[in-house]
């Protein structure tokens, strides 16, 4: 199987069972009764979360060979799709499709967004104590220079153009 193509399968596994984790899983063990009651709102939050997932994760591996799990990452630097306007943009759309659940699950919904509270501390801690120091050691200077310009959680308004930095592979992970 073709590099992207075996990667692509890699990313899809990964982020389905990390997903079905966070958004199954977790709401489940948090409460007994699960009705969703069904909102505008969440409906719109979980939709863009889903979709801003699916985006990274098929940039993750297309563009970077690899997959979002830290034991699996990608080859080459990922700053495609809305890489370009931010640089945690996954992490957004999973807090997005976390808060719309949230929203329709009545019962846990106090649980949920303490949950995201949570994870986004988590997160961040993550980033800037691990995967930061991590893309920098792997892909040097054009990591510096894609971390200048592009926010780890506001949006950039214009996209972040530095396609040539996307194709350089990692020497230490090819």
């Amino acid at each position: 199987m073709g590099g992207r193509a075996f990667a692509l399968v890699r990313a899809a596994i990964v982020a389905t069972v990390f997903v079905c984790l966070w958004t199954w899983y977790v709401p489940r063990w948090m409460g007994s009764s699960m009705v969703p009651q069904w909102n505008v709102g969440a409906i719109i939050l979980m939709t863009l979360g889903a979709a801003v997932m699916i985006r990274c994760v098929w940039d993750f591996a297309w563009t970077g060979r690899g997959t979002p799990a830290p034991f699996d990452p990608p080859r080459r630097l990922v700053i495609a799709g809305l890489y370009r306007y931010v640089r945690n943009p996954m992490y957004l759309g999973m807090g997005m499709f976390l808060i719309g659940e949230a929203l329709i699950l009545q019962d846990v919904r106090l649980e949920m967004l303490v949950l995201v509270a949570f994870l986004w501390i988590a997160v961040s801690l993550f980033i800037i104590f691990y995967e930061e120091p991590t893309l920098q050691r792997l892909f040097g200077d054009d990591y510096a220079e894609y971390r200048r310009h592009v926010g780890r959680w506001i949006p950039r308004l214009k996209p972040f153009d530095k396609p040539h930095s996307a194709a350089v592979p990692s020497p230490h992970l090819d």
